[in-house]
């Protein structure tokens, strides 16, 4: 007897819990991996001042985020990137318009591990790196050691934008790929964790993701140029070289809980998440 009553309770609790959710108003976010953390901090924040409201975030990569939503999977996608003309064009073909909003700015960070003796390289030197013409340590200043790459996967906005911005040296014409040696990794947490135990690597990933164990690099956009460190200040002032906007996507303008939830993110309150999460706002007074 006791024992079906125990049963009967777990059913019950069980199908309130599920009743309890579906009952609240939900919105799934989705995209980069970049903007993750971010994303998890406004939803937190956001359902901690509208309790009746859930929001779920994920990431995946800029380009997850906007499949996702072309596809209809997701409210929200966030992305580290431009949408392409190919992506546009594959929405309207689903009947979904894909609406853009900025949110905030990030400085792409370059990193060695901290016992690596190199700590400035110039845009130059890093596209002779990330494209194999350099591929030992002491051709920039380092020890006689083989360089070994790490990229984010060709899915992530942090890989385009990277392969854009500093390998083909925002040339539209230019050509220029990866090195066949490069490592892909799933994310930029997996990149943090591969330069904080190997001394021969070097990576890259938003600034947000900088710590202790590894070293960001100081970068010149060219020999005549400063050496300019990763950092907030440094990113608004316009001074570090690889920087990029960050986006939100909706299918039109948005409207209901998308709408709200991305009110938040420009509110007050969510661009002070921006800073805290390392992010630089574009929208605090």
């Amino acid at each position: 007897m006791f024992k079906k009553i125990i049963g009967t309770f777990i059913i019950a609790f069980f199908f309130n819990a599920l009743f309890a959710a579906s009952a609240r108003d939900s919105i799934q976010i989705k995209g980069s991996d970049t903007m993750v953390n971010l994303g998890q901090a406004w939803a937190e924040k956001y359902m901690e001042d509208n309790p009746g409201d859930f929001v779920a975030v994920t990431g995946g990569g800029s380009g997850t985020g906007l499949s996702s939503l072309i596809s209809g999977t997701c409210g929200i996608a966030m992305s580290s990137r431009n949408i392409k003309e190919k992506e546009i064009s594959l929405a309207k073909q689903k009947g979904i318009n894909p609406y853009e909003i900025k949110v905030g700015l990030d400085g792409l960070a370059v990193v060695v591990n901290p016992s690596n003796p190199v700590g400035k390289l110039s845009a130059v030197q890093l596209a002779d790196i990330f494209t194999g013409k350099i591929t030992d340590w002491k051709e920039v200043g380092g020890k006689d050691q083989k360089i070994v790459i790490l990229s984010r996967e060709v899915n992530s906005g942090t890989h385009v934008y990277f392969k854009e911005h500093v390998l083909r040296k925002n040339d539209p014409n230019a050509k220029d790929e990866f090195a066949a040696a490069a490592l892909m990794l799933p994310s930029s947490q997996a990149i943090a964790d591969e330069v904080a135990g190997n001394s021969s690597a070097i990576g890259y990933y938003g600034m947000g993701y900088i710590s202790p164990k590894q070293k960001a690099i100081a970068v010149a956009k060219d020999e005549n140029s400063e050496f300019v460190e990763p950092k907030i200040e440094n990113v608004i002032s316009g001074k570090y070289p690889i920087s990029r906007p960050l986006f939100l996507y909706t299918n039109g303008q948005p409207q209901g809980l998308v709408k709200k939830f991305v009110d938040f993110a420009l509110s007050k309150e969510g661009q002070e998440t921006v800073l805290k999460t390392d992010f630089v706002p574009i929208n605090i007074k």
